[in-house]
């Protein structure tokens, strides 16, 4: 009887042939069970109740807050930033509101517009930061109508599911930005006879997505199967917000806002501002850019990026966190260089981007023209400071391939 009670009740090993085996009321377990006990339960608790995930309330984000902390990394922008922050602070209060009665808000997709190099995806990415909820970004360009080669529109939701680590329950109250949704607009204004498997196709095959319904998601992304096995989406809680520079978009909203009336002009008529037109867009202008009717009144929410200007381009130098210029300034210290600018250089790089029309990207590449030298020469040298003056910057511009370029 006693050596009975001395093996392990559970895997029967004797005493003799284990490190601790611990006493209970009517038998005994050794230290290897009791390892593998707390693993079941350790796997069970982090696998069980989705229910009380989905329950909890997500913590809310006012607008104003969300838009200040877009302030400490895109500079400018306010409208986009207010429209982008009041839609993802009424997605955070769908997914949290009470849907016992009869009244069921709908989510409100948005599309912003912009010239390249505005802020679209920097605003995207910023967005990420802050939320609780997963957020991927998918790039249009890449995607075909089925059974073509490219990306299914499913691919989308494919990337969504691996931010929220193949949580379903987490990605169906996601969101998700598409970029360069300008890229997929049909090739003209007519429907297409043939296929149009990268535009006016894909636009279609967004149609089910953006609207709501189940989808079957390929669970690695990419083409689809027969023998895959599919994961199962609901999109109705998940909002879309899509940007595009819709390149040529102004020469559309030139001609609906400078129609004149025939004979006198009315006292009211409205004064257009030839170098912003982009405030005055509306569904119309998009839907004759190229966007299905269909797609475009899923998309209640428009909203446009100003063109940058020379004050808010040498602003996004300096002034935000993750600035060019303390980019710079950190790549340098790490080699134990104190990096400086005088105001005359900045202005230069900035007088630079706007010649070339590449928005806050060319301030990039303007940069890496001037530094390049300074960078491969200097970390060898015992050279600790380095100060970059107007003069220096044109010199070091000129000599790149980049001045070779002609103006646009």
């Amino acid at each position: 009887m006693t050596e009975k009670k001395s093996n392990c009740s559970f895997c029967g090993l004797p005493r003799e042939e284990v490190k601790i085996l611990i006493a209970g009321v009517t038998g005994h377990i050794c230290e290897n069970c009791a390892k593998q006990a707390n693993q079941i339960v350790a796997e069970e608790f982090s696998a069980s109740p989705p229910e009380n995930n989905v329950q909890k309330k997500l913590e809310l984000k006012f607008p104003i807050e969300i838009k200040e902390k877009l302030d400490e990394y895109v500079i400018g922008q306010e409208e986009a930033k207010k429209v982008l922050s009041v839609a993802v602070y009424n997605h955070y209060k769908r997914l949290n509101s009470d849907t016992s009665d009869d009244v069921e808000i709908e989510k409100s997709n948005v599309v912003l517009v912009g010239r390249t190099g505005t802020g679209k995806t920097l605003l995207a990415k910023t967005i990420a930061k802050l939320l609780k909820v997963p957020f991927c970004i998918a790039d249009a360009t890449v995607l075909t109508q089925a059974g073509y080669v490219g990306e299914d529109v499913e691919s989308v939701l494919s990337r969504l599911l691996q931010v929220a680590d193949y949580d379903v329950e987490a990605a169906e109250r996601g969101i998700v930005f598409i970029d360069e949704i300008d890229k997929i607009a049909r090739k003209d204004d007519n429907p297409s006879i043939t296929r149009d498997v990268s535009g006016e196709g894909v636009q279609q095959a967004l149609l089910k997505l953006l609207e709501g319904s189940e989808v079957n998601v390929p669970p690695q992304g990419g083409r689809k199967h027969p023998e895959q096995k599919m994961i199962q989406v609901n999109t109705k809680g998940i909002l879309f917000v899509c940007g595009g520079a819709f390149d040529g978009i102004e020469k559309l909203i030139a001609q609906r806002v400078n129609r004149q009336t025939i004979g006198f002009s009315t006292s009211d008529q409205m004064n257009i501002d030839n170098d912003s037109l982009l405030q005055y867009i509306n569904a119309t202008d998009i839907k004759n850019f190229g966007l299905i009717p269909e797609l475009v009144g899923r998309f209640p929410v428009l909203s446009y990026l100003d063109p940058l200007d020379p004050n808010a381009l040498k602003r996004i130098l300096t002034e935000p966190k993750n600035s060019l210029v303390k980019q710079y300034e950190k790549i340098f210290k790490i080699d134990g260089i104190k990096l400086s600018f005088e105001q005359k250089a900045l202005d230069f790089m900035v007088t630079k981007a706007i010649e070339y029309k590449l928005g806050a990207r060319g301030l990039r590449s303007i940069c890496e023209a001037v530094l390049t030298d300074a960078m491969f020469e200097l970390p060898s040298t015992k050279v600790k400071t380095l100060k970059v003056t107007e003069a220096y910057a044109k010199g070091k511009f000129n000599k790149s391939k980049m001045s070779k370029l002609k103006v646009a």
